[in-house]
């Protein structure tokens, strides 16, 4: 019998640096909502990936950054508690855009990380020289003993499959720690309205997405296959609820038939999803709110 082998691995790197888009590349499904925004992960989401004998299971963190408000602190908290248990970590910089200053900023929390291999996983290849990257990289390898470097673009996917190899080459021996055909820990309900907030930050600008959350209230299975579910959007402000709403509802429209669509293809069922707008001032200090996405409200610090 074939003895099965498994490691956790913990993407982890400063806001907006694509840990979230190379999740999706290595399980080739979408299990993180992205967008061009930072902070757009809130929780640890992990990831599933099962080939062969070997179950590499990724946790993508929210982005390393410096906290002021308590959301912010208990995002940060979650990151850190990403780390505590991982067998590997992959330090994710964006090799085209502030890559030493975000190093600077990520290698503040390097004491939080056990004695594992670390390895640094540059991203977006496809956007800077070759000669320029490589000055990089020696910069960065100068200052801190990585147990590797990739070069990847987690977009086009060039460099991923090098990445998997080396994290599963180092796998252990020992048991799978989910079924093979799973390919995520976050329930169904919290990625629903995952999927509904990546499209508010899609069509939303300035500061807005940062000052709503999104909630599935009811789930509903009926007899025939379909799906009934119903969100709720909790704002800030009053004055917030018009401009998620659109023109005559055009907004809120087109927002709600790109969840829809998306939900139907993640589910495999059509879904109808019905969205409702609430003002809720406090909802960023509201511990029942960090609760539902797994964040420790009392992260404050």
């Amino acid at each position: 019998m074939t003895e099965t082998k498994s490691a956790l691995i913990s993407i982890i790197g400063p806001p907006n640096a694509g840990k979230s888009t190379l999740l999706n590349k290595i399980l080739g499904e979408k299990v993180s909502i992205v967008s061009h925004k930072v902070q757009t992960t809130r929780t640890r989401v992990r990831g599933i990936l099962t080939e062969d004998e070997t179950q590499l299971v990724f946790t993508d963190t929210p982005g390393l950054f410096q906290p002021k408000k308590k959301l912010e602190k208990a995002i940060v908290q979650a990151a850190i508690d990403g780390m505590s248990d991982a067998d590997a970590f992959c330090i994710l910089l964006d090799c085209s855009y502030r890559t030493l200053s975000d190093w600077d900023n990520v290698k503040k929390f390097l004491p939080e990380l056990p004695a594992h291999p670390i390895y640094l996983v540059l991203n977006k290849i496809d956007k800077i020289d070759t000669k320029d990257l490589l000055a990089i990289s020696q910069k960065l390898n100068a200052d801190y003993p990585f147990d590797g470097t990739f070069m990847i673009s987690a977009t086009k996917g060039s460099g991923v499959n090098d990445l998997i190899k080396t994290l599963t080459n180092n796998a252990k021996e020992g048991p799978w720690f989910y079924p093979e055909d799973q390919l995520t820990d976050l329930p169904n309900r919290l990625l629903a309205a995952e999927i509904t907030r990546e499209h508010l930050f899609h069509n939303l600008h300035q500061e807005l997405p940062y000052q709503l959350t999104v909630e599935t209230e009811e789930w509903e299975n009926f007899k025939n296959g379909d799906v009934k579910l119903s969100q709720v959007i909790y704002v800030t402000r009053s004055g917030h609820k018009g401009i998620i709403l659109g023109k005559q509802g055009e907004t809120m429209k087109r927002i709600s038939t790109a969840a829809r669509k998306e939900l139907e293809v993640l589910l495999e069922r059509p879904v109808h999803l019905k969205i409702f707008i609430k003002v809720r001032e406090n909802w960023m200090d509201d511990p029942d709110r960090f609760t539902i996405w797994g964040l420790q409200s009392e992260a404050d610090s």
